[in-house]
């Protein structure tokens, strides 16, 4: 008897041909999963998540109809998103998960940043006393730091899910065997790395199948590899991807690099062990608190600098009244706040396993005041300030003035920026909550669009290039917080951020775009916040950033550039800088009422996707 069964899900279509009877089988005939609508706002009860892609989001919806919670439909999402953003994120990388866990009203966070290797050191990012070329290290071995996602998930579905990776893994792994089609964005992002991924044959393989050209918007992109990757870890956990098989692909992968034979020129190998991988450990860490106008705002803390820049800006600003000041005033205070929390930023944080942090100090409402004096009222700086000294403005005795905070003395707090810094290419954020109110904010990454440009040959994943996030000086010796050393985590910008008021929570966010992604979740905070716009409109919003480069100049959108306030600010001396889009954010908005508001970017990486479990009509968010 032969029979012919159609199975429907949120976001995917099974087609299934079997034969019973003789014990042969007639195969299958697997349709790509279909794409459902997308929109950037979605208002309703009994869940939301949110992410860019909306096969992303409806994995999410799948596992929080199933009767999982927050977690489980974050790493679900995150999952997809290996399959279908997997020049931003996949199981090569890794990531911060911020978790609001309702039944205690607790806010703990699980760090699965990648780790340098043991081996690594920071003469690997030097040819004698001269810094490598940033793009040379960029797709090299040299760059790829110990995958922390796999295991960053386990111990967030172990500890605060309620499904394991057998359940939560199933959608993806029907994406990625069934496929999906190409969008713009997609093709996009595959042509922009077209010359990386020829110079590896596993990669040219999966990315460039029609003799070395990307996949065409519309056709169907299947990666069976990835498939049979995720069944791994859905049987036997995270230990099926750090020991065994796929272990030893990623090692000899980042060591001995898999060039194509056209490849023309080698490329720098790594020096990753089995030993890196098997002694890989996530941690769960305190989240940074801080306050701003009676709001309480939660953040991850280091190795990214996130949540503390994030919050110091919040502490800066909170000294100026909004409705005392006209918008180009108070936007003006936001550059500048900005450009002070960086300066610190980058003098401070770094690993908190190897370097004295001073986070009380940093977050201090005094330190604040202190920092608020060198905030010029009326013109924008010339050009790069000097980070302040928070060590002053420490409770915490225990934590000095350390060899990190040399990094604050002139001339050594200046680094080149990094090419990689482009706002929008890189990273991606899901944001997830359930019936009973838990709530997920979680940023990942493998760091540049694409990483380090190696496929691990047979299990269909891109190696991160989160390394190349160190600071390296351009003398070897000169002393920084941020520099590479055996077993350190990279300082990151990734903002994953809870905001809460007389203790119920009222929005969760985080964004893409390298260190973009702090002023974009900051800018954000301000329109809500202190603009009063809508959630979607904030989010919308044409944005400018100010990270304290040694130009001075702030990166703008075009929208931005083009406005009245940009004009106002020019007089002012800011200088702005056309970059294009900057960020793909995502977030939740909690109502009084119990409903919440899940939204996305409407234009930014051809928009991203929000969906609820039960919909409801609300005026206005």
């Amino acid at each position: 008897m032969r029979r012919h069964l159609i199975a429907a899900g949120a976001g995917w279509l099974l087609t299934v041909s079997c034969t019973h009877g003789s014990g042969a089988s007639s195969g299958a005939s697997l349709a790509p999963v279909s794409t459902p609508a997308s929109t950037p706002e979605a208002t309703g009860r009994g869940g939301a998540a949110a992410t860019v892609d909306v096969r992303a989001t409806s994995a999410a919806i799948e596992i929080l109809k199933g009767g999982g919670n927050a977690v489980d439909a974050a790493v679900a999402a995150a999952a997809v998103l290996g399959a279908t953003d997997l020049y931003s994120c996949g199981i090569g990388g890794g990531g911060f998960m911020v978790i609001y866990r309702a039944e205690d009203q607790r806010v703990i966070t699980v760090e699965h940043r990648e780790m340098a290797p043991r081996a690594s050191s920071r003469g690997l990012f030097y040819a004698g006393d001269t810094p490598i070329p940033m793009p040379e290290v960029m797709t090299s071995g040299v760059s790829a730091g110990v995958p922390g996602m796999v295991q960053g998930w386990e111990v967030a579905l172990s500890r605060y899910g309620t499904r394991g990776f057998a359940e939560v893994l199933q959608p993806a792994i029907r994406v990625a065997e069934q496929g999906f089609e190409v969008d713009q964005t997609f093709f996009e992002q595959t042509s922009r790395n077209v010359e990386r991924f020829k110079l590896f044959s596993s990669s040219a393989q999966l990315l460039l199948p029609a003799e070395g050209k990307p996949v065409p918007v519309g056709a169907i992109f299947r990666n069976p590899d990835l498939a049979k990757t995720y069944r791994r870890v859905a049987q036997e956990g995270s230990r099926a991807f750090y020991r065994g098989d796929i272990a030893r692909a990623i090692v000899d992968t980042v060591a001995r690099p898999p060039m194509a034979p056209e490849a023309g020129h080698p490329v720098r190998p790594g020096v990753m062990t089995l030993a890196d991988l098997s002694d890989y450990e996530a941690r769960i860490r305190e989240p940074v608190k801080s306050t701003y106008r009676g709001y309480t705002v939660y953040g991850m803390g280091a190795p990214t600098s996130g949540g503390i820049t994030v919050e110091l800006a919040l502490n800066i600003l909170e000294g100026y009244e909004p409705s005392a000041l006209g918008r180009v005033d108070f936007l003006h205070r936001y550059l500048e706040a900005s450009r002070l929390a960086f300066a610190d930023r980058t003098a401070y944080v770094a690993d908190p396993e190897y370097v004295d942090v001073p986070v009380a100090g940093l977050l201090s409402k005094d330190y604040a005041a202190e920092r608020r004096k060198a905030l010029p009222p009326a013109q924008a700086a010339s050009g790069e300030v000097l980070a302040g000294n928070p060590f002053a403005f420490q409770v915490d005795p225990s934590v000095t003035r350390s060899a990190a905070a040399l990094s604050a003395a002139p001339g050594l707090a200046a680094l080149a920026p990094s090419p990689l810094d482009i706002p929008n290419r890189e990273t991606t954020h899901v944001t997830t909550t359930d019936k009973v109110g838990n709530i997920v904010a979680y940023t990942c990454s493998i760091e540049y669009e694409g990483g380090n440009g190696m496929v691990v040959p047979g299990y269909g994943f891109l190696l991160n290039n989160e390394l190349t996030d160190f600071d390296v000086p351009p003398a070897p010796g000169a002393p920084h917080a941020n520099t590479p050393e055996p077993g350190k985590r990279p300082r990151s910008s990734m903002s994953p951020t809870l905001v809460f008021k007389d203790g119920a929570p009222v929005l969760a966010l985080g964004s893409p775009g390298g260190s973009t992604i702090i002023t974009t979740v900051l800018q954000t905070l301000i329109h809500h916040l202190d603009f009063g716009m809508p959630v979607l409109e904030a989010v919308a919003a044409p944005r400018v950033s100010q990270r304290n480069t040694p130009d001075g100049k702030s990166q703008a959108e075009p929208e931005f550039i083009a406005s009245p306030e940009a004009a106002a600010l020019q007089a002012r001396g800011h200088v702005f800088t056309n970059v294009g889009p900057m960020g793909a954010l995502t977030g939740i908005r909690f109502h009084p009422d119990g409903t919440v508001t899940a939204i996305a970017e409407p234009r930014r990486r051809g928009g991203g996707s929000a969906m609820v479990v039960e919909p409801v009509s609300r005026p206005g968010n």
